[in-house]
């Protein structure tokens, strides 16, 4: 470990993810000096861009890929899954940026990670040579390595990263995590899981981890995060509630601070929330767009006035009908997500003026009658509308679904998960939607690649 300013910076596993960027699918050849230089996608009003073009985006997550970077039995996992993105035309994965005291954790007390030596392989296979019992910190390394893995090298074709850095669940540490380790340190104000967004030394907890992550130097490109192209974005909080302070006043201040803090050190990357999408206790959407009941416009979140921070780029929805309210038929949850996403989308364009990311979407196979016709018309459903969106020029700007694994995986598969291409309608939805937005976007004929799919 090396010490500064009062941190310990690792040699993180996250260069792992970003130097896959730079190496290619089929002709696979390593060399930097040769990669055709990328831009960020950045923004223009109600729409991502990138080379002045709009940017639209059909993607998924895969949460897993830090985690089963670490493992050399499981690495190929993370491999697969990145071929098979670029392979269906995807553009951005949402996946976490975070392990917090959790096992093989990245972050293993505040401002304290482990550090390993480290070497890439520059071979077809991105294989990483890491030191016996190796932790998360090489993993990200390997995830940006083999996500420069490439059909061609059209810039169009290239992968990019939306990057979550905290949970507000319990899984991977959380706010709980960082709420536990003030507590024991004796300097916590609150055992509540909420003082995550209060409490001054957790806040501080928190800044030094994202500072860590965005100055964080790239061993293998030379890189800093902050300066990558290939990060699409960051996600301050996956889905943050803060149901202690339903006003919403408590999470408004922490997001405020936050982003400010981000764009602080980093000018180059767009900011989103991570927010699920509910409107607040003040806006009359909460009674006609909300779930069902009052309970959502309850929970210290606010869709519009969450998103209106100037230092928040994009918005972020989430579409989880059967979750949200329950007993219900398939059709009653289908008028639900079109009413849901039209909702936010007319906000995007009316009121905050900035692109919509539907950033989760599913339908669970634990609802009565289940079928995967339903869930598949669901899917067709919600990327009609982006896409119905992107081709008006409004502010839908896209969506990821959730959430995409690879064979092998029973132990991450939840009741939304799945391998896509064990079920060939599945597999084709999404080269089709990937075909449709390509040709919004003129790519379709430039990048030969890609064609033979379209």
């Amino acid at each position: 470990m090396v010490a500064g300013n009062g941190l310990f910076y690792p040699i993180f596993g996250f260069a792992s993810i970003v130097v896959f960027i730079y190496m290619s699918f089929g002709d696979v050849r390593f060399g930097f000096e040769e990669e055709p230089e990328l831009s960020f996608v950045g923004r223009n009003g109600t729409q991502f861009v990138l080379d002045g073009k709009a940017f639209y985006i059909n993607g998924w997550n895969s949460y897993w890929l830090m985690v089963q970077s670490v493992d050399d039995y499981t690495r190929p996992r993370v491999r697969e899954m990145l071929k098979a993105g670029a392979k269906m035309g995807l553009t951005v994965c949402r996946t976490w940026a975070f392990n917090d005291g959790d096992y093989n954790a990245l972050q293993t007390s505040p401002g304290v990670f482990n550090e390993q030596t480290f070497k890439v392989s520059k071979s077809r296979t991105c294989v990483i040579s890491l030191p016996p019992y190796s932790i998360l910190n090489q993993a990200i390394t390997h995830i940006f390595t083999c996500l420069g893995l490439r059909y061609s090298r059209s810039k169009a074709t290239w992968i990019r990263l939306l990057l979550s850095l905290v949970n507000n669940l319990h899984a991977y540490g959380g706010k709980t995590q960082y709420v536990k380790w003030a507590w024991q340190e004796g300097v916590g104000l609150s055992s509540s899981n909420d003082s995550f967004f209060y409490d001054p030394s957790i806040r501080s907890y928190f800044k030094n981890y994202v500072k860590t992550i965005l100055t964080r130097k790239n061993t293998i490109t030379g890189i800093e995060y902050r300066h990558d192209p290939i990060i699409f974005g960051w996600e301050l909080i996956n889905e943050p509630r803060c149901i202690t302070d339903p006003s919403g006043d408590t999470l408004q201040d922490w997001i405020e601070e936050m982003s400010a803090f981000v764009k602080s050190i980093d000018k180059n990357h767009l900011v989103t929330v991570g927010l699920e999408g509910f409107y607040g206790p003040n806006d009359p959407k909460r009674l006609t767009a909300n779930p069902p009941e009052e309970w959502a416009s309850r929970l210290g979140s606010d869709f519009i006035r969450n998103s209106k921070i100037s230092n928040i780029d994009f918005t972020s929805v989430h579409i989880y009908p059967d979750h949200w309210f329950h007993k219900q038929d398939f059709e009653v949850y289908m008028k639900f997500v079109s009413k849901w996403m039209l909702s936010h989308i007319e906000d995007g364009d009316n009121v905050l003026k900035k692109p919509v990311l539907f950033s989760e979407y599913g339908l669970s196979d634990t609802i009565k009658n289940f079928s995967m016709s339903d869930r598949e018309k669901m899917y067709r459903t919600i990327l009609d509308i982006t896409y119905k969106s992107a081709k008006k020029n409004r502010s839908g700007a896209g969506a990821l679904v959730w959430q995409f694994l690879v064979g092998g995986m029973d132990e991450f598969i939840d009741d939304f998960g799945m391998v896509p291409w064990d079920r060939s309608s599945v597999y084709s939805i999404f080269i089709e939607q990937s075909c449709r937005l390509a040709k919004i976007k003129g790519l379709a004929q430039q990048d030969i690649s890609f064609k033979q799919f379209c």
